[in-house]
């Protein structure tokens, strides 16, 4: 476990996180403080706890948006991804109706040459 140092509201603390993290804990800080400045700038001095307060619910706030954002595109991707195997299985079929067309045009042709050869007799043979 590593500790560090983050600055939030002009206050120092020392922080716990798992090893590897202490870059990402040192951006939250950086990132939530700056949402404090923000706020401050707006608001002007209100009281430290306020601003806090104001700051963790626009992070807030954001999070649930996120989260609806993300659920819409969950759902919207599993529409997609239904839509692409309708469409892969009509391709498939439209791949065999297509095969078996060509197929019976390969037949009636075959079927056309030999009536062709046996009318011309003992001629020229087509195909």
């Amino acid at each position: 476990m590593s500790h560090i140092n983050v600055t939030i509201n002009g206050r120092q603390y020392r922080m716990a996180c798992e090893e590897g993290q202490e870059a990402r804990l040192l951006n939250l800080a950086e990132s939530f403080e700056a949402r404090i400045t923000s706020l401050r700038g707006k608001f002007g001095e209100i009281g430290d706890a306020r601003l806090t307060v104001m700051a963790a619910l626009t992070v807030c706030d954001e999070l649930i948006d996120a989260t609806h954002r993300a659920r819409a595109l969950e759902e919207e991707l599993h529409a997609l991804r239904d839509i692409r195997v309708v469409a892969a299985d009509r391709a498939r079929a439209t791949q065999t109706a297509v095969a078996k067309a060509l197929n019976a045009a390969a037949d009636r042709i075959e079927k056309t040459t030999q009536v062709l050869n046996r009318t011309i007799g003992g001629g020229v043979a087509i195909g």
